[in-house]
C-alpha cells in the first residue's frame, strides 16, 4: 500500500479513516464532540486513543490539527502509524497517546484558527495576567487585515511591511506579525482572552491520562514554514536547559531552537506543547514540533491574510471564496505526492527516535 493512502481529502474523511484505523488495530477511542459543526453541518470531534500500559510512567503524545488546516498532514501521519502497524513498536513500559484533530473546527473549515478566530498555538498563556503587548502588530494591524482583498490592498500591505522592516529589521517584523497578539480579536495570530474549548479539553486530557507520567515526549505536527517537504524539529525549551539538551540527544543536531535564532519559527508564547511543562511539574517533558515546509513564506502569509479577510468580510461560497480556500489548503497541505512521501518518512523517524529516547 502506498503511504499516500494514509492522507485524506477532508476533515470528515480523516476522522472516519482515523476511527477505522483504531478499530482495525483493536484500540478503543475516546471521542469529544465539539459544540459547533463543520461547513457541511456535520459533527466535529477530537478523538483520543491510548496505546500500551495504562499505568505507563513514560508516554509519547502526538497531536494533529493544532492549526486546523495543518491537520491534513498530522492526521495522515497518525493514521499511517496505526494502519501500518508501527504502533506495535512501543518499548516495554512506554505508552502512547494520540490526539487526532485537536482543533476540529479549523480543520473542517480549512482555517489555521479555531471557531473564535484564535490561534490555538498562542492560547496557552496565563489569561489572568496582563496580556503581552505587541506594539509592532498594533502599528501594522490595518495593513495586515484590510477591508478589501484585491491587488491594491495587497500592494499597500507590502509597502507598509517593507517600511516597517526598513525601520526595525526583519526579525522585528516577524515577531510583530506572527509572534502572537492579544489586542485584535479580528486579526491574525490572535491568542485569545481566555482558554478556548480545545485548550480546556487538552488540559482535561492531561489531568486524566498523565497523572502517573514522569517522562513525556510531545510531538505536534505543523506545516507551512521552511523548505518544501523538510520536517524541521523545533524545540522551544529554554536555551541551555536540560530539556533542550535531551531533545538533541534523542533527535540529533537537526533540532532547532527559536530562542537561539536557529528556527524558521519566531519565539512565541502560548504554544500547546509547552503547556505540558507547567501542567506536569514532576515530569521530564521533552516537547517538539515537526514543521514541514510547503511554499515560499510570502505566499503562505498572503493565504493566511486572505482567509482572515474571507471570514470577516467575504463569502466562502463564492468563486473568490472558493479560490481563497483552495489556496489556503494547498499552502498547508500540498497536493503533490512527493510531499506526502517526505512527510511520512520524517514522521516515522522522529516518532521512533522519541520512543527510543523515552525507553533509554
Amino acid at each position: 500500500m502506498s503511504v499516500r493512502s494514509y492522507f485524506s481529502d477532508s476533515y470528515a474523511d480523516a476522522r472516519a479513516r482515523f476511527v477505522a484505523a483504531c478499530a482495525g488495530a483493536g484500540l478503543d477511542i475516546e471521542s469529544h464532540r465539539h459544540p459547533l459543526t463543520g461547513p457541511d453541518g456535520g459533527p466535529l470531534f477530537v478523538d483520543v486513543v491510548r496505546i500500551g500500559p495504562a499505568d505507563a510512567t513514560k508516554l509519547l503524545l502526538t497531536v494533529s490539527g493544532t492549526h486546523g488546516v495543518e491537520g491534513f498532514c498530522g492526521s495522515g501521519c497518525q493514521i499511517g502509524w496505526l494502519e501500518s502497524g508501527l504502533w506495535r513498536e512501543l518499548p516495554a513500559g512506554v505508552g502512547m497517546l494520540i490526539v487526532h484533530a485537536v482543533n476540529p473546527h479549523g480543520f473542517a473549515w480549512i482555517r489555521r484558527v479555531n471557531e473564535d478566530n484564535v490561534d490555538l498555538n498562542r492560547n496557552f498563556v496565563d489569561h489572568d495576567a496582563v496580556p503581552a503587548d505587541n506594539p509592532g502588530y498594533r502599528e501594522l494591524a490595518d495593513s495586515l487585515c484590510p477591508l478589501e482583498w484585491d491587488e491594491a490592498s495587497t500592494r499597500l500591505t507590502r509597502i507598509a511591511s517593507q517600511a516597517f522592516i526598513d525601520r526595525h529589521g526583519d526579525r522585528a517584523f516577524v515577531a510583530a506579525v506572527s509572534g502572537g497578539q492579544y489586542g485584535h480579536p479580528d486579526g491574525i495570530f490572535y491568542g485569545g482572552r481566555e482558554p478556548v474549548w480545545s485548550n480546556r479539553l487538552m488540559h482535561d486530557i492531561c489531568a486524566r491520562e498523565m497523572a502517573n507520567v514522569r517522562g513525556l515526549a510531545v510531538i505536534d505536527f505543523h506545516t507551512g514554514l521552511g523548505p518544501y517537504g523538510y520536517g524541521e524539529l523545533i524545540c522551544r525549551h529554554r536555551p541551555g536547559s536540560e530539556a533542550l539538551a535531551r531533545a538533541r540527544r534523542w533527535y540529533g543536531d537537526s533540532v532547532t531552537s527559536p530562542g537561539m535564532g536557529q528556527s524558521a519559527s519566531p519565539v512565541i508564547d502560548g504554544n500547546l506543547r509547552m503547556a505540558f511543562v507547567g501542567w506536569l511539574p514532576a515530569a521530564e517533558v521533552t516537547s517538539t514540533a515537526i514543521e514541514y515546509g510547503t511554499y515560499p513564506e510570502d505566499r503562505v502569509f498572503d493565504a493566511i491574510r486572505a482567509d482572515n479577510w474571507l471570514h470577516l468580510h467575504g463569502d466562502p461560497t463564492t468563486p473568490k471564496g472558493r479560490a481563497i480556500k483552495a489556496e489556503m489548503r494547498e499552502m498547508f497541505y500540498p497536493a503533490a505526492d512527493d510531499w506526502k512521501d517526505m512527510v511520512w518518512e520524517r514522521s516515522v523517524q522522529v516518532q521512533r527516535q522519541a520512543l527510543r529516547g523515552l525507553a533509554g
